[in-house]
């Protein structure tokens, strides 16, 4: 299986000509390819063409437009999901050590799951090592008090993926106090963290989620999917992002989600050309959200 060759700019912008694409500026487009790589530039133009053959209309214009318009989404999405990850820690913590006390969580009798527990013990240690040169907090309890973390001190450790799992494993009870301290219903808590940390993930790694279809997607009510594009064949589109947009709403306060509404439909403003239905985005979702 021999390598794919080596293509200079000039010859990968003589690919896109050569496949309709209109380049206005030419000096523009190389120098937007050489710093974004055109295998991850090719990936926001798919809905510019059909196979390897751009629409009559479309530019390279279009395709820095979805890309800038695409960047610009995740940090505004990655604002809003560190509120979320913040809030999620802080109650977990609170209703945790309610009931098992400050280190309760050192007692791996309090989990389900051993070995997930251990796991995830494990990595929380390595980050503290890491990171006891540099935190006042760590010093504090490590090396002044000579004492194990709190667990609302601990949970700075964890990322959101880790408190996802540290929340399935936690005994029944917790979890309830926990979903019904969020208001959401404990037979979906773990869902909607699960659902957060796959957004924040993408979100936190640049990855594109123009166009993107979700494999693994957000658990919703009736009345949430009620809310969600309803395709050409009548199936309502519930694998692109307005899914989870849906999910975050039901986690932030509604003054945080209206913000983050605001912020989002400036956005569309500033590059009009994005078409919000490949985000899942019904055309009325500004008023129905």
């Amino acid at each position: 299986m021999s390598d794919k060759e080596f293509k200079t700019i000039d010859e990968q912008l003589n690919i896109l000509k050569s496949r309709g694409l209109t380049i206005d500026d030419e000096e523009k487009a190389s120098d937007f390819l050489l710093h974004n790589n055109y295998y991850r530039v090719s990936g926001y133009s798919l809905t510019l063409r059909n196979h390897d053959v751009f629409s009559k209309t479309a530019s390279f214009q279009n395709i820095i437009d979805i890309y800038s318009f695409d960047h610009e989404l995740r940090h505004i999405l990655l604002k809003y999901l560190e509120i979320i990850e913040v809030q999620l820690k802080s109650v977990y913590a609170y209703e945790f050590t309610k009931v098992n006390g400050s280190t309760g969580y050192l007692d791996v009798n309090n989990f389900t799951n051993a070995d997930v527990y251990q796991k995830l013990v494990d990595k929380a240690e390595e980050q503290k090592n890491k990171r006891l040169p540099h935190e006042v907090y760590l010093k504090h309890f490590i090396e002044d008090l000579k004492q194990p973390l709190p667990l609302w001190a601990y949970v700075d450790l964890l990322t959101i993926a880790d408190i996802s799992f540290l929340y399935s494993i936690s005994q029944s009870n917790i979890q309830s106090t926990v979903a019904a301290r969020l208001n959401i219903p404990h037979k979906i808590m773990g869902k909607f963290m699960h659902s957060m940390t796959i957004l924040r993930n993408l979100c936190a790694h640049g990855s594109r989620l123009y166009n993107r279809l979700f494999e693994q997607k957000p658990k919703l009510s009736k009345n949430e999917r009620s809310l969600l594009r309803i395709l050409k064949n009548g199936k309502i589109d519930d694998a692109h992002l307005y899914g989870f947009i849906l999910v975050m709403k039901r986690l932030l306060t509604d003054k945080d989600f209206s913000d983050m509404k605001s912020e989002i439909a400036l956005l569309t403003q500033k590059y009009p050309f994005v078409n919000m239905k490949y985000y899942g985005f019904r055309s009325d979702w500004s008023t129905v959200l």
